[in-house]
């Protein structure tokens, strides 16, 4: 069985025997008899998945998305992937898919729609602004933090956590999505957004021009941290399943591995204090 995993990784796995488990707890409950079908966005991005190319294995969703598989019994080249909106998914009823990665917290009002599995990230959450406004004299403090801008996608729980943790004395500037915040960044609309650290990486050397993380949040900061749960339709057996293989990952430090690799929290990202 070919693996897209390093040493430190594999060694996890089978330390608990998780990549030969073929417990057969999986059987009859994928959409397609033997076959694992895995969505990801269209596109999706670095660091959650290299290159657009999800079945490379290259990015940590992908990387754990392959490790979950192998922990159910799932050789490689039995995992399908396919396509969907972050919208599209996560509305009611019957998916073409198994389960769906794409950054998704675990909310109360999510899990009244679909189901989720247990979490197999936490994140800290990242103040992204830009250079423009740290030389206008915005610095990684609460106090500083608190008379900027702020927006944010209305469909996320960058919304709440901006409430909790930041309480800005301007109520926040909502848009439809995360292109359209970074839009209203970069055309001064706004100061500040906030999002999980891997994302405000990225967006902050790849989309926004000037892009600067002001700091970030540990996970530990908010009473409700920001958690990512695998998507399915809601009822699906599967999902015993899942949560037994994430278990499973988590124990044997097999997680922990994979975001060692694809998301090392030595950022030099300063913690606000």
């Amino acid at each position: 069985m070919k693996l897209f995993l390093t040493a430190a990784v594999a060694t996890a796995l089978t330390a608990t025997g998780a990549l030969a488990m073929g417990h057969g707890c999986a059987a009859g409950k994928t959409l397609e008899d033997g076959v694992l079908t895995v969505a990801t966005g269209n596109p999706a991005y670095y660091p959650w998945v290299l290159n657009d190319a999800p079945e490379s294995g290259e990015g940590f969703e992908a990387a754990v998305a392959y490790a979950i598989a192998n922990a159910m019994g799932f050789e490689n080249d039995k995992v399908k992937w396919v396509r969907t909106s972050f919208d599209e998914a996560i509305q009611p009823g019957a998916k073409n898919f198994d389960f769906n990665m794409q950054q998704y917290s675990i909310t109360p009002e999510r899990e009244a729609m679909v189901d989720f599995s247990l979490p197999y990230y936490t994140s800290a959450m990242a103040v992204l602004t830009t250079q423009k406004v740290v030389d206008a004299g915005a610095e990684p403090t609460l106090a500083s933090l608190k008379g900027l801008i702020w927006g944010a996608d209305a469909n996320t729980t960058a919304v709440p956590m901006l409430a909790e943790i930041v309480a800005p004395e301007r109520d926040a500037l909502l848009y439809n999505d995360n292109t359209d915040v970074t839009a209203a960044m970069q055309a001064g609309q706004i100061d500040a957004a906030l999002f999980d650290l891997p994302t405000a990486l990225y967006l902050s050397a790849v989309v926004v021009e000037g892009g600067t993380i002001l700091g970030q949040f540990p996970a530990d900061r908010s009473e409700n941290p920001d958690q990512f749960g695998l998507l399915m339709e809601e009822g699906n057996p599967l999902k015993e399943c899942v949560d037994a293989a994430i278990a499973e990952l988590t124990e044997s430090g097999a997680l922990a591995a994979i975001e060692a690799q694809w998301l090392q929290e030595a950022t030099g990202v300063p913690v606000i204090e």
